[in-house]
């Protein structure tokens, strides 16, 4: 589609329309602050910006959490007939034509322009590019394990092992979302090294351009496509895989012994097989009564001792039972065209059995399947893990009509959304916890993702790092990382190895230990024990910091662990340093992730950074040799913010629900409000003093050169004379 031409047909602040030719129209919304949103396709296609049928509804509805322009554009005709100039403040769209092409702007500098060869379409496949400068960086797009920038990728949205997200961005200030359920085909500079090529199967092209620093592009793609409700305070404790071969009551007795020795804990995830099963086309549950014979007094037994259950689930329906059969004749399974129920080969969830998949899709099955998980929370279940990391065959059609790319882009995201919804109840805000390694075009929406399984290893160290980070610079607010190997030999444990993994999880949005035995292990001495203790009181303190995060995910979309190149665009060199991140707002983490005791950390330029463990202050854009022991981890507080901490605790039970915060480190004279559970401290500026309200009775700790004053329920913070 190389326009030679086109017609204006309609100008308004909200919207500008085009003819494109041969029935072709070409639609552009300032749809926020620096985003513009592009419809190409056919006049019939385009015409309305409401879904024209439910199903087109619910999918629209997936995707997009505000369908609705919120800004608007000035629109001026550039000379000798051009083109175009859509601007809105300091950001600009040029449309040009002959030949036709889409430039984003902020100022006069062109952030991203399409190829010479503009647009194509063929049979509802959608081709174009973005000419890359030789040094430009590409992340987002979903979790990988090695090198965040994405460029030489190819990246396809509809394979589960691509573990694909839709937004992609550049620290040089652009970002590109396309919105559909169809495959895209994200080729980053791969078959082409100076070009971003991207195919997209689609009736209609509807993309979103963004322009802006990475904060403020995240902040409205997650506006755009919906952000995360809140986790409860327990997900923010220590999590524990339940043992091989080991019984509930086992299970509570272990619980209690490692708690005694300062292994704080507040959730177990039961092992698969699936507790339950669906006994009949009513889909009531069946407790498997070998694991729980009575399952409301186990349950019982475990909150008693402030323990929380997280069980497995698949909406799964094992072969070659009468429920099998009777949902299949009801057409109430995922079926091939020929109507015969697809079946699926048996994993660890279905305890190797063979299954067919409720289809979601049809409404009455999906609100059962809620009913049913709303019935388990009710019981005492506090979390559910779901994965479905297969793939549907290319003929399997769902009562909505959906197959092929569309039905493996839906299904996972029903199952999501449908889980939160049960968990979370009728709860304002939402508040629930749905634990998955899936990654579908919505999981921005949920603050949690179960951890990746790495090897445990150094490299492993660095590939957890890598996941939780790139899931975060694609909007995911929060990735829990795997401490320990549910395979690893407890009488081998390599303990510096374990100690500098769990200092990076403590400071990090969550942790789940791995293997009950590891910390058991004969390798552990008095010593070392006494650091594991330490981590874990860390982990606890910094639980209100955490959860404040998840709660700023929720305003601003900016992950709990944020990368170099998000939080320090300008920064080149801090782009080098992957390995490090910010914590939130506050907190600069350089996790040690090769043997021994020396390291280097980069502290980016442009801010003061203030040592955790020493108080000392350093200026930006200074590398650090540090001799790093083992009760020790390279943490800098950002100059001017502040971090605010729980109390010790053996598990978040033990908190004061109403007064979680115990004590308040200043990094600096305090500028920002910080990242603190429902915001309640607020900081003011006033005659180079700082005052700040909500600190009563808070223990406040200032950084050198500084003194504090309260004045009844506000603190005055000052030079110190």
């Amino acid at each position: 589609m190389n326009l030679e031409s086109l017609k204006l047909l309609q100008s308004s602040p909200s919207k500008v329309i085009f003819d494109a030719g041969s029935g072709t129209r070409l639609v552009i919304e300032p749809h926020a602050p620096g985003m513009y949103r592009i419809r190409f396709g056919a006049e019939a296609s385009v015409a309305t910006d409401s879904p024209t049928s439910a199903r087109a509804k619910l999918h629209a509805d997936l995707l997009v959490a505000r369908p609705e322009a919120i800004f608007e554009m000035e629109t001026e005709a550039l000379p000798n007939h051009t083109g175009w100039r859509l601007a809105q403040a300091d950001t600009a769209l040029v449309i040009g034509q002959a030949p036709f092409g889409i430039s984003v702007m902020r100022g006069e500098q062109v952030l991203l322009a399409l190829t010479e060869d503009g647009i194509s379409n063929e049979e509802e496949h959608w081709s174009f590019g973005f000419p890359l400068k030789a040094h430009e960086s590409i992340y987002g797009l979903g979790q990988t394990l090695t090198d965040l920038n994405r460029r030489g990728e190819y990246v396809v949205s509809d394979d589960p092992e691509h573990r694909a997200l839709p937004f992609a961005w550049s620290p040089s200030g652009w970002g590109i979302y396309i919105n559909t359920m169809g495959r895209v085909d994200h080729d980053v500079a791969h078959s082409d090294p100076s070009t971003y090529e991207i195919h997209a199967q689609a009736q209609v092209l509807d993309l979103f351009l963004l322009a802006g620093d990475p904060s403020e592009m995240l902040n409205q793609y997650t506006a755009l496509t919906g952000r995360a409700g809140q986790p409860s305070l327990w997900a923010f404790g220590a999590w524990l895989k339940q043992p091989p071969n080991c019984t509930l009551t086992e299970l509570l007795e272990k619980v209690e012994q490692v708690r005694t020795r300062g292994v704080c804990l507040d959730t177990v995830m039961l092992r698969a097989p699936m507790a339950w099963r669906f006994q009949d086309a009513k889909l009531s549950i069946e407790w498997d009564s070998s694991r729980f014979p009575d399952p409301k007094q186990v349950l019982e037994l475990f909150a008693k001792r402030s323990i929380q259950v997280c069980l497995t689930t698949l909406p799964a329906i094992e072969t070659g039972t009468n429920t099998f059969e009777e949902l299949e004749d009801r057409g109430w399974l995922l079926a091939h065209e020929s109507g015969q129920a697809c079946v699926f080969k048996g994993n660890e969830v279905t305890n190797g059995k063979d299954f067919g998949l409720l289809d979601l899709t049809y409404k009455d099955i999906y609100q059962q399947w809620v009913e049913r998980h709303r019935q388990l929370a009710e019981d005492g279940i506090s979390a559910v893990r779901c994965d479905v990391p297969f793939e549907i065959p290319a003929d399997v059609t769902s009562r909505g009509g959906e197959m092929g790319s569309r039905l493996q882009a839906l299904y996972p995201m029903l199952v999501r959304q449908s889980l939160y919804e049960a968990c979370a109840g009728h709860k304002v805000p939402p508040e629930g916890v749905v634990l998955t390694n899936d990654l579908t075009a919505a999981a921005q929406r949920y603050p949690w993702q179960a951890p990746v399984p790495v090897e445990p290893t150094w490299d492993g160290l660095r590939q957890t790092i890598a996941a939780a980070l790139s899931v975060g610079a694609s909007g995911v607010p929060l990735q829990m990382h795997a401490v320990g190997s549910e395979a690893g030999d407890p009488q081998n444990l390599d303990t510096e190895l374990y100690l500098r993994w769990l200092a990076m999880a403590v400071f990090s949005g969550n942790l789940q230990f791995e293997n009950l035995a590891e910390l058991e292990s004969p390798q552990w001495n008095d010593t070392s024990r006494e650091y594991f203790a330490q981590w874990m009181q860390w982990r606890y303190r910094l639980v209100p910091y955490i959860l404040g995060a998840v709660e700023d995910a929720g305003r601003t979309g900016l992950p709990v662990q944020r990368s170099m190149a998000m939080c320090f665009a300008n920064d080149q060199e801090a782009h080098r340093w992957d390995s490090q991140y910010m914590l939130g707002p506050a907190l600069l983490v350089a996790p040690l992730t090769k043997p021994g005791r020396l390291t280097q950390v980069y502290l980016p330029a442009g801010d003061a950074w203030w040592d955790l463990s020493t108080g000392w202050r350093y200026e930006g854009g200074a590398v650090l040799e540090m001799d790093v022991g083992f009760d020790s981890l390279p943490v800098f507080g950002r100059e001017g913010h502040m971090l605010c901490l729980g109390p010790i605790a053996p598990n978040t039970s033990e908190f004061n629900s109403a007064r979680i915060l115990d004590e308040v480190w200043m990094f600096g004279m305090p500028v920002h409000n910080p990242v603190v559970m429902r915001n309640k401290i607020r900081v003011m500026q006033m005659q180079g003093s700082s005052y700040i309200k909500g600190l009563e009775g808070l223990k406040i700790l200032p950084s050198e050169g500084l003194e504090v004053k309260r004045r009844g329920a506000e603190v005055r913070i000052s030079r110190a004379r």
